[in-house]
This record gives C-alpha cells, sequence and structure tokens, in this order.
C-alpha cells in the first residue's frame, strides 16, 4: 500500500459538495427568515425614529463685469481678476466665520425655535404661530430651555427649568459680551398677553404672532438662545462646489429644517453680493474722491485766473494779443501741457515707488489714468498689484499664515511689486528725457516771447497759464463724471441662477430604501455567515462523506439512532430500523472474511477512538444479530477499566475475564447465559489495578483460543484505542475490526492514529461503522433509522466523561423520577 494517502475530489464530489452545503442552508431557513424579520424590524425603527435630514441648494453666477472705469476710452483701469480665481475666493468666502456670522446675526439664528417631536425635540423654524423679538442691548438666558405654552389665543405661560448645580450665562447680543446670572428658583413660570413686553431678569423681548395665528390654545414650543459664533460653528457644513469648466457655484447644505436651509442658502447669497459690490465700488469711490478734490483746486485756480486776467485786460487797456504773440502763445500752450503731463508722470512715479516700498497694502493705489497716463504696462501692473493685494486681504481673514494659498499669493505680489518698481525705475528716466526736451523748445519760444511788449508779454503768460489749468480742469471733470458713471453703473459680480425652495424635496437621511436593502442582505448574510462559519469551524464528523474525505478505511456501514432506553436494540425490537442496519453490518462483515476463515470461528474486535461513541453498544447489538441468525456468539468485555455489558443484560460482574486471566476461575464459571438464545457473555469482572498486563498475558491467548473451539462468532469489546494502548494489543486476534463512529460526536481528528497504522499496514481487514446516524440533524429530513439521540443506559463517559446527550423530555421526566 502507498505511504502516503491523498484524497482528491473529482467534479461529481464537488457538485455533492455543494448540494450537501445547499441542503445545510435550506435546513435553516427558519433561521433565515426570524433574522431577516428582525433586521427588517430594526430598519423600520432606525428609519421612523432617525432624524429627518434634508438637502436644498442654490446655484450662483460669478460674472467677470467690467466696471466702467476699465474701458480703453477712459483710461481708468481697475483689474479684480479671472473668474476662475475669483470663484475660489468666493468659495472660501462662502464656508468663513465672518460671513456666516453675518448671514445668522441678520436671520436671528441665534434664536431656535423647538417642538416636542415623538422621539426628540425638534426644529421648529418656521413653523411656529410666534417670533421672539429681543430687546436691543439687553442682556438675554443663554443656552437654556425656555418653553411657551399658549393658554389661550391671548396669553401664554413662559417657563424656565433651572439646575441649582448649573452655572447660567446672559448675553448681550449687541457687543456679544456675557455676563452670569444666578437663579435662585427651581422652576419659573409666568403668564403674559401676546405683545406684551417680557421684563425679566434673564429675558428681555416680546411674543408676537405671525401669519393672523388664531387657534393657538394648548400649543407649546421652546426657544433657546445661543452666541453667534456657536451658531456660525454649525454652518461650517455649508458646500460650495465651482462646477468644473464654469464661473457656477453650486452652495448646498443639509439639515432637519427645510425653512432653516432656504432662508440660510438664500440670505447667505444676498450678503455675499452685498459684499461683492461694496468691494467692486470701494475703489472707484476712493479714486472718485481723489478726482473731486482735484477738480475743486483746479476749480478755484481757474476762477481766480480768470479773474486776473479780465482785471488785468481793463486796467492796462488791452483785450488781446498781436498777431505773432498769437503765434508764439499757441506753440507755448502746447508745449506746457505737455510739460506738465510729464511733471505730473514724474511725479506720480515717484510717488507711487514710495508708496509701493512704504506700503504692504496696495489696494487704494490711485489709478494712472487719473492723470492722463495710458501707458499699458503701469496700468497693468498698478491693476494686478491690487488685484492680487485684495486676494491677499480676504485669504487673511479666512486662512492661517502659513496656508499655501497665502503663502502663493504673498509670493506673487512681491513678485509683481518687484517688477512694477523696475517699470517705474525706467519709465521715469524715459519721461526726464523726453521733458528735457520739452524744456529746450519752450525755452526758444520764450525767448521770441522777451521780443514783445512788456504788457503783451504778461497778457500771453495769463492766458498760458489759464489756458493750461481749463485743460486739466476738463479732463478732470470728464473722469469726474465717468467715475459717477462707474460707480452707479456698479453691479455686483454674484448673480444668482436658481434660487434654493422648498419644493416638496424628500428627506436624503434617513436612506429608507437602502437601510431595508441592508437589513435584507444582513439578515440573509448573517445566517449564512454562522452556518459557513460552523461549518469551517466544524471538526465533528456528520456523514460517511466527511469519514471518506478524512480516512482512507472503508466504511461498512452505518448504525441509526436508538430510540430506545435499552442498548438491547435489536433484540427488544427486532423489527426496527436499526435492527435493520445492524443486520446490513452482518451481512457486509461476511466480505472482510478471508476463506481461511470462512469456516471456522471469527473474531471480531470492536473498538473506537474515545468513551462515548457506542462501540459497547454496537458489540452487544452484532452479537445479537449474530445469535438471532442462529450463530452460536459469545460477547466478551474486555474494556477491564469501564465495564458496562453486564449492566445492560442485568447480569453478574463478580466474576468475569479478569478473575480468569488472574487464575482464579477457569472458563466455564466466567461464561453467563442471556436470555437471547445462542449467545452468551462474559463479562470484564471486577475493575483490576493492572488492566494492560493482564490483557497482554498469555493466559489471554489461552482465552481466545478455548472460546474460538466452542463459538463460531466472537465480539471482543474493548477499550478505546485513542485513550488506551490495550486495543492495539488485542488487534491481532482479530479478523475482522469495527471502528466505532459516531456522528455529530467523534473528532476528525481522532482518526489520525488509527490512519497512520492502516497506511503502515500495521493493522488490517479494519473498518469503520458510523454510528446514532440521523439524517435529520445534517440535512433537515430524516430516513428511516428516526429522530434524536439515546444511547440507552450507555450514556456515560468514559472515567468520568459527561453523559451523552438526552432530550429534553427524557431530562424531565428522569428528573421527576429522581424527586419521587
Amino acid at each position: 500500500m502507498d505511504n502516503k494517502f491523498k484524497f482528491i475530489e473529482n467534479p461529481s464530489e464537488q457538485i455533492s459538495n455543494i448540494k450537501d452545503y445547499l441542503f445545510r442552508i435550506l435546513a435553516n431557513w427558519k433561521w433565515f427568515v426570524a433574522t431577516v424579520a428582525i433586521a427588517m424590524a430594526i430598519a423600520y425603527y432606525i428609519n421612523i425614529s432617525s432624524q429627518k435630514i434634508y438637502g436644498l441648494s442654490t446655484t450662483i453666477a460669478v460674472n467677470e463685469k467690467q466696471n466702467p472705469l476699465f474701458s480703453s476710452g477712459t483710461n481708468i483701469a481697475f483689474n479684480w481678476g479671472g473668474v476662475s480665481d475669483r470663484v475660489e475666493s468666493i468659495r472660501k468666502s462662502l464656508t468663513s466665520r465672518s460671513h456666516n456670522e453675518k448671514v445668522i446675526s441678520r436671520l436671528n439664528f441665534y434664536i431656535d425655535y423647538l417642538k416636542d417631536g415623538r422621539f426628540r425635540r425638534e426644529d421648529a423654524y418656521g413653523e411656529t404661530p410666534f417670533k421672539l423679538i429681543l430687546q436691543p442691548n439687553q442682556y438675554q438666558l443663554l443656552n437654556t430651555l425656555i418653553k411657551i405654552e399658549f393658554i389661550d389665543n391671548g396669553r401664554f405661560e413662559l417657563s424656565v427649568d433651572f439646575n441649582e448645580k448649573a452655572a447660567y450665562k446672559l448675553i448681550n447680543y449687541k457687543d456679544e459680551s456675557l455676563k452670569d446670572f444666578d437663579e435662585n428658583k427651581k422652576h419659573f413660570s409666568k403668564v403674559f398677553l401676546i405683545d406684551e413686553y417680557i421684563n425679566l431678569p434673564f429675558l428681555k423681548a416680546q411674543i408676537e404672532l405671525v401669519n393672523d395665528s388664531k387657534d393657538i390654545k394648548g400649543q407649546s414650543f421652546y426657544i433657546q438662545l445661543k452666541t453667534i459664533a456657536q451658531v456660525a460653528g454649525e454652518y461650517r457644513n455649508v458646500r460650495a462646489n465651482g462646477l468644473t469648466g464654469t464661473s457656477l457655484i453650486e452652495l448646498s447644505l443639509t439639515g432637519p429644517n427645510k425653512n432653516r436651509i432656504v432662508d440660510y442658502l438664500n440670505e447667505t447669497v444676498k450678503v455675499l453680493a452685498e459684499h461683492e459690490l461694496d468691494e467692486k465700488t470701494n475703489y472707484a469711490r476712493s479714486t472718485k474722491e481723489f478726482i473731486d478734490a482735484q477738480f475743486r483746486n483746479t476749480s478755484d485756480s481757474l476762477k481766480l485766473i480768470e479773474d486776473n486776467i479780465g482785471k488785468f485786460k481793463q486796467e492796462n487797456s488791452i483785450y488781446q494779443l498781436s498777431a505773432e504773440g498769437g503765434e508764439i502763445y499757441s506753440q507755448t500752450v502746447s508745449l506746457d501741457k505737455m510739460q506738465e503731463q510729464l511733471g505730473d508722470r514724474i511725479v506720480y512715479f515717484n510717488n507711487l515707488e514710495n508708496y509701493i516700498k512704504t506700503h504692504t497694502n496696495f489696494t487704494n493705489i490711485p489709478a494712472p489714468a487719473i492723470i492722463n497716463i495710458e501707458d499699458g504696462s503701469i496700468s497693468g501692473m498698478v491693476g494686478k498689484l491690487t488685484e492680487l493685494s485684495i486676494k491677499k486681504e480676504k485669504l487673511s481673514k479666512e486662512v492661517t499664515a502659513n496656508h499655501p494659498s497665502l503663502i502663493a499669493v504673498n509670493q506673487e505680489v512681491e513678485t509683481t511689486r518687484n517688477v512694477l518698481l523696475e517699470n517705474l525705475s525706467s519709465l521715469r528716466n524715459e519721461t526726464k528725457i523726453t521733458l528735457n526736451n520739452s524744456k529746450n523748445r519752450l525755452n526758444s519760444y520764450n525767448y521770441e516771447l522777451g521780443k514783445l511788449p512788456k504788457k503783451e508779454q504778461k497778457l500771453l503768460n495769463y492766458q498760458r497759464k489759464y489756458s493750461l489749468t481749463e485743460s486739466n480742469y476738463v479732463f478732470l471733470m470728464q473722469k469726474r463724471y465717468e467715475a459717477d458713471i462707474a460707480i452707479a453703473a456698479s453691479v455686483s459680480d454674484i448673480s444668482v441662477l436658481d434660487t434654493a425652495k422648498d419644493t416638496g424635496q424628500g428627506s436624503i437621511l434617513p436612506r429608507t430604501e437602502f437601510n431595508y436593502m441592508v437589513a435584507l442582505l444582513l439578515g440573509t448574510i448573517f445566517p449564512l455567515f454562522v452556518i459557513i462559519a460552523k461549518e469551517v469551524l466544524d471538526t465533528r464528523i456528520h456523514s460517511t462523506e466527511d469519514i471518506e474525505k478524512i480516512s482512507p478505511i472503508p466504511v461498512l456501514g452505518v448504525v441509526g439512532n436508538n430510540g430506545t432506553d435499552s442498548n438491547l436494540a435489536v433484540f427488544l425490537k427486532p423489527k426496527s430500523g436499526i435492527a435493520e442496519s445492524f443486520r446490513a453490518l452482518r451481512s457486509n462483515i461476511q466480505f472482510l472474511f478471508t476463506r481461511s476463515t470462512k469456516d471456522k470461528c471469527k473474531t471480531i474486535i470492536v473498538t473506537s477512538s474515545v468513551s462515548g461513541e457506542g462501540k459497547t453498544f454496537v458489540s452487544i447489538n452484532m452479537a445479537t444479530v449474530f445469535a438471532l441468525g442462529g450463530k452460536k456468539t459469545i460477547l466478551v468485555g474486555l474494556d477491564l477499566r469501564k465495564p458496562k455489558i453486564f449492566d445492560d443484560f442485568e447480569l453478574s460482574n463478580d466474576k468475569g475475564v479478569v478473575n480468569y486471566l488472574i487464575g482464579e476461575e477457569n472458563i466455564d464459571s466466567i461464561i453467563q447465559k442471556t436470555k437471547i438464545p445462542n449467545l452468551d457473555v462474559i463479562v470484564a469482572g471486577p475493575v483490576p489495578p493492572n488492566p494492560s498486563e493482564l490483557l497482554i498475558s498469555s493466559a489471554t491467548d489461552e482465552l481466545i483460543v478455548s472460546l474460538k473451539e466452542n463459538y463460531d462468532y466472537i465480539i471482543l469489546d474493548t477499550p478505546p484505542i485513542g485513550l488506551v494502548s490495550d486495543a492495539v494489543e488485542l488487534l491481532k486476534y482479530a479478523d475482522s475490526t469495527l471502528y466505532i463512529v459516531r456522528q455529530n460526536y467523534s473528532q476528525k481528528g481522532m482518526l489520525k492514529m488509527i490512519n497512520e497504522k492502516y497506511i503502515k499496514e500495521e493493522i488490517s481487514n479494519i473498518s469503520i461503522v458510523l454510528n446514532d446516524f440521523t439524517m435529520k440533524l445534517r440535512y433537515g429530513y430524516s430516513n428511516s433509522y428516526g429522530y434524536g439521540y439515546g444511547y440507552g443506559k450507555y450514556a456515560k463517559g468514559y472515567d468520568g466523561e459527561e453523559a451523552a446527550p438526552k432530550s429534553l423530555l427524557k431530562k424531565i421526566l428522569k428528573r421527576k423520577k429522581k424527586a419521587n
């Protein structure tokens, strides 16, 4: 025989295993029904008891509308940056603490309105028939429930339950200051008229009805005041998602009250639009203020020059220039304007350079176009620096100094600043060169001017000054007009595409259908997991298939469950299914005997791995079927440590195998007759101190030889082979060995030792009998062998092992018998 035994499943065996698992699963269908029902009930409770959460949204567009002061025609440019940068900046603004506090303050969201629900107090914002009007600059009770119960349509009771051990605070919402409050009463209550001023130490307010509420008798609500910062923290979960590839932002919020969500979303967009408009027009206003100041000065100067010219003409009786003077005037006026513009450019460059070097906030740099500077590089750089400064200012309110976004903006500001300083230096040098050339040309005309009469020279200079001032006056008037248009035409770059609105949307939480699906899944998986885990962790033998997978020893047959209280099952019920199973074993075992023993006495050893597997039960009934079949049979109890056979046959155990082995008795004196025809028994006798030594003595050989001369079959009930070595020594006497395995009791690992001996050919003619086999236990249906456990009197453990399990009814009856 091969030294290694391998078990290889063919496809048909694999299919059989699958069917086996399916049968096992179907056998537990009641568990599936129960767990699914329980899981569904839990899901139902979760669905009805969980706080319903709703989700609403609004969509806004970030428009890149250019202020009229940006146009090339006006030359006053304010660069606000690209749309993508603004979208990101606005997203952060919408979730910032300062923005949320402003929205909450406007909506009075620091006042909570609550009502008693089925499972909890629920948010009643927008559902109450009243609103609480707090008196400004007064201290109010903070974070404490105040109950409002309407006695009738004109009165209500205000009550508060105070805790003596708790510390209470009052808040003034005007400056958000806090102060301590002590209340000696555990419970405070007082009746007020609706619209009556509530003047309490902890509350200064009024209750006003809304929407002409009439039938309010018996209704009760709660109000609770919170700090603005506390509520703002609750709204940090607002989501502002920029839609990819667009300048759109979807603003969404979840919560238990749809009215509150709608009001918050719409108000937060309104506050944002106002803020963006104020920010957009702020620079235009500061520019206009600068223009207005310059315009007033120029206007005063123009009037003064005009008065001086009139006075000079009247006093000197000179009213117009000569032809030569007029020519000089036209040339010098043009050069005067050029020099003034160039000088203003240099002054602007100097001032701008000084401002950039001495400041870190560049949001209020005057536009170059104010002094008629039309250089694109300067205007662009100033606009970019202004834009970055605005962006930096926004970010500094929203993130920490170490935030990557703020660090990147700071670096960009510094880079733009350095480039602008370089451009200013270059343009200033170019402007100085142009100014010097203009001065040289003007000097030549001034020389010609000196040749004119003194009065005409003075009049010409007056007119030159007037013309230059008038030109500035007209320029500033135009810019002033343009600035007014820019401010008037300014609109917020935030437009609402889709306002938040309650259109009857269902809740997003709890996810009712999902919860039921999960319940169904878990209700199915849980028992399936238990069944599979039980199978994986199961180390017991349940069927002949289990035996065939783990042992090369052939299975001789199966023995059904003993439905009686006696081990004499075949004798007491010869027509039962279990009797038939032993007759089948009797037929099968004939094939194990060799030809040499066919007509001789056959010795059959019955053993097992451990006590409790039914070897004595099988020994008794195998001996019975042989005896009832007309064969002279003797059953020998060789389990010297735990003798049991005598009890089953109601025989004396005073004399037996032990007495013969030690020489006290002869063989005839230890053989006892039974009530079963053709069946004799030799009991074990008194328990000896040295059973192993007795069994391996020559007396055992003599006993077996003597018995073979007088009997057709010798059935040896030996000790469990897995516990003691006695049975191994006795195997040499066997013509056939029956190794008993009990369904749902025997451990698979117990067969390891007998497998090794079989593979090594240390034993032969051995076969396995599956005992106590009941189909119902494994597959959910039964065969003719019957149901339940039951080993009759053979139910005691080996050397004090626990008894084999009995039915609940039998246990109850047994307890009653003992009680009687």
